[in-house]
């Protein structure tokens, strides 16, 4: 760590992806789920057997609940079913607080975690569990499995408090082309990582969105760069189009073909680091100048982000292209509902 930045990371509160007003429950999930004390990886796929496993209610801390004084790991399963009426809406997974660490798998797939698990432990007792659900995954009107695998290091353990359930989002945004999945990911900076023709092929691809502490960077602060590729088609290349980037801890420059087409909070410059002004609450949205696209061709998505503090990157959200018409309607609800 750099020694500019020691005194700031004194007094960050690092922000976790919580929801607010615009998320509204569709199915709870309060009550009876399967728990399983140890740790296998069989445990999140559907098809595993649970019917042996024990109850326990959620949320709730499992130290009352007929394991005193354990710490150590764990999986709750559950099974519901998503009534076909949900398609076409993004859903999301939330599951309050979950002491200390956790990773969460919807059908076999993984969709979000918080917190490091050993031999690197990092707690997130103190953060809300909202992960979104990928469309193509989700079994509608048939049986969907969740699994959580859980660490707990002291103390109270397993799903704890606060909202679990299935909750859509009404200030949904509707996008053309949706840019959450993998992406190339860099640490470090070098400014040539904003052009089209730079070599990526060897950067790591992590989920997006998802702090890249989760993904294998746990002690990374400072810069670090995404790309991704996309394909638009003429027809929707003749439309005004806006790209989305979800939130971003803490700052961001954003390229697009390798020009500059937005920034939000204020990069550190040369090396005064520790002068910098972070956005981590502002939700990105940057217009595509029609000149840039490259209609029925690969077009490169550049994003330079800076971090400093407990959690970076971009870390939830809608991450995609949209029209600015669908924009306006979006933006128009949001103020309505403030």
């Amino acid at each position: 760590m750099k020694e500019g930045w020691i005194v700031l990371l004194l007094a960050l509160v690092a922000v976790q992806p919580t929801a607010g007003s615009d998320f509204r429950r569709e199915i709870s999930l309060e009550g009876n789920w399967k728990i399983e004390i140890g740790d296998h990886p069989a445990f999140r796929r559907p098809d595993f057997d649970d019917s042996r496993w024990e109850s326990i209610e959620v949320p709730d801390e499992w130290e009352d609940q007929g394991f005193p004084g354990y710490d150590g790991y764990a999986w709750y399963r559950i099974h519901v079913q998503i009534p076909q009426k949900l398609a076409g809406r993004q859903l999301y997974l939330r599951l309050g607080r979950v002491d200390d660490v956790d990773e969460t798998f919807f059908n076999g797939q993984r969709i979000g975690g918080l917190g490091s698990f050993p031999p690197t432990y990092k707690t997130a007792w103190d953060s809300e569990r909202v992960y979104p659900i990928p469309a193509d995954i989700i079994r509608f009107g048939k049986k969907n499995v969740i699994a959580v695998r859980v660490y707990d290091a002291g103390g109270k353990g397993g799903i704890v408090d606060g909202p679990v359930g299935i909750y859509s989002c009404v200030d949904e945004l509707k996008l053309a082309i949706d840019l959450a999945g993998k992406w190339r990911f860099n640490p470090g900076d070098d400014t040539t990582y904003a052009r089209p023709e730079c070599k990526d092929s060897r950067w790591a691809e992590i989920p997006v969105p998802s702090y890249w502490e989760k993904e294998g960077y746990p002690d990374l602060d400072g810069f670090a760069w995404y790309r991704k590729r996309v394909f638009i088609p003429a027809e929707l290349a003749s439309s005004k189009l806006i790209l989305v980037l979800g939130f971003i801890n803490d700052i961001d420059e954003t390229y697009f073909n390798g020009k500059l087409i937005g920034r939000t909070g204020r990069m550190p410059e040369g090396t005064r680091k520790a002068e910098y002004e972070g956005a981590k609450d502002e939700e990105r949205a940057y217009f595509l100048p029609p000149f840039l696209i490259r209609p029925n061709q690969e077009n490169v998505i550049a994003v330079r982000v800076f971090d400093v503090g407990k959690y970076g990157g971009i870390y939830r959200g809608y991450v995609g292209i949209t029209t600015r018409e669908e924009y306006l309607r979006y933006s128009d609800r949001k103020k309505k509902r403030r």
